[in-house]
């Protein structure tokens, strides 16, 4: 046996795509997007200090918006989420619904009853302006790369309220979602406490705590390490030589952390692709590794390596207290009700952070309840323990 270098080294990913990145972009098949240009004259500033001189907010929409207009929801994707939370997969869209169990006629979120609302974020690249978008100051440069800003969890909020504007709405009957999607949701809360109706914070937190700090550090540095990333400016580099490797390994590091170990151990155990045989191989693959190539390999296909970089760090930044005194005082400003979920065996979101809000909550007398989901899936949970986290919302909505 010698270690050499694993088969495939520099080249992980299984089906290479035409293209340096995942990001849908203008001339692609829209599927069922619709889109929002702002560009009101003025620039959208950016809570860091950035700016952009004009942005495009991409969504998706489920039902009919009743005449008073008081039916409308509005859910917040996670991560590496998008605008597509319902729906199958193709016709623009690289894949189905992140929460299409969920939604549609009598479902829990009743498209019949209901008006749902779910936009790309601000940084992304699925249709909203984000890294891979064209920069209006220099088109002949192409993307922004690395000349996009940083943004925040408040700036995709603030993004958002313009599209509750554009759509006539006056409150959002409530704002839902999951880890990253569930910042989205406290922050309405916040930042416009008259304009929602009710929140739902899914494996969330008030503030990114130190491990998940960590945790993403770990994962941006995968990307910025890959040489193909070129500092942020890859756009107009040959095909399939994107930043594949870095954007893959990030998402293989968070795989780890998404899934709880109970659950990977009894999936996978000590299972090998293939037996050893009589010589042992260096990179002989465990089913485990082969699970987490399968999902690198599934992200590149509909993700942008900047992207990641540019939200990931968003998580980081949350913080409800900053620039408001304390988190009591941030809180203070919800005065609607609020339901919190934890999901039992997270180890990246824990439940003490979800009990933390709604003690706060609590405390100052906001109507909050409180659910831990038993699941055995770690943070995934919220996407996966659809018998739990369904009904739960379907009561608190109809209470």
């Amino acid at each position: 046996m010698t270690l050499g270098a694993p088969r495939g080294l520099g080249h992980p990913i299984r089906r290479p795509i035409a293209t340096v990145s995942g990001a849908w972009r203008p001339g692609d098949e829209p599927g069922n997007r619709k889109f929002l240009d702002i560009p009101d004259g003025h620039a959208f500033a950016l809570e860091g200090g950035g700016q952009l001189r004009q942005v495009c907010v991409a969504y998706e929409t489920w039902g009919e918006l009743s005449p008073d207009r008081s039916n409308a929801v509005l859910l917040c994707h996670a991560l590496t989420g998008d605008s597509h939370a319902a729906g199958p997969q193709g016709n623009g869209h690289p894949t189905a619904g992140w929460w299409d169990e969920l939604i549609g006629p009598g479902g829990v979120l009743d498209t019949e009853r209901l008006f749902v609302v779910c936009s790309n974020v601000l940084g992304g690249c699925q249709g909203t302006t984000g890294p891979s978008s064209a920069d209006p100051k220099d088109p002949q440069e192409g993307p922004y790369g690395s000349r996009f800003p940083v943004v925040t969890i408040r700036d995709m909020v603030r993004a958002q309220h313009r599209l509750l504007d554009h759509l006539g709405i006056d409150q959002w009957l409530s704002v839902i979602g999951g880890s990253m999607g569930g910042m989205q949701a406290l922050e309405w809360g916040v930042l416009y406490p008259r304009r929602v109706r009710s929140l739902v914070s899914i494996a969330s937190t008030a503030a990114a705590s130190a491990q998940q700090i960590a945790w993403s550090a770990v994962g941006r540095m995968a990307v910025a390490n890959d040489p193909h990333w070129r500092n942020g400016d890859y756009y107009h580099a040959a095909p399939h030589e994107g930043p594949w490797a870095g954007l893959a390994l990030a998402r293989q590091i968070a795989q780890i952390h998404y899934r709880s170990e109970p659950v990977l151990q009894e999936r996978f155990g000590r299972d090998l692709v293939l037996p050893l045989g009589d010589r042992f191989d260096a990179w002989a693959k465990f089913q485990v590794e082969s699970y987490l190539d399968y999902h690198g390999d599934k992200l590149v296909q509909r993700f942008d390596a900047n992207t990641y970089l540019v939200l990931n760090r968003a998580m980081d930044l949350h913080d409800l207290a900053r620039g408001r005194g304390s988190l009591e005082a941030a809180l203070r400003r919800v005065t609607v009700p609020v339901l919190t979920m934890s999901i039992s065996s997270d180890g990246l979101y824990p439940p003490y952070q979800q009990e933390q809000l709604r003690n706060t909550l609590a405390g100052q007398g906001t109507s909050v309840t409180h659910l831990e989901i038993d699941s055995p899936d770690g943070h995934d949970g919220f996407l996966l323990a659809f018998d739990q986290v369904g009904p739960s919302i379907a009561k608190f909505l109809a209470s």
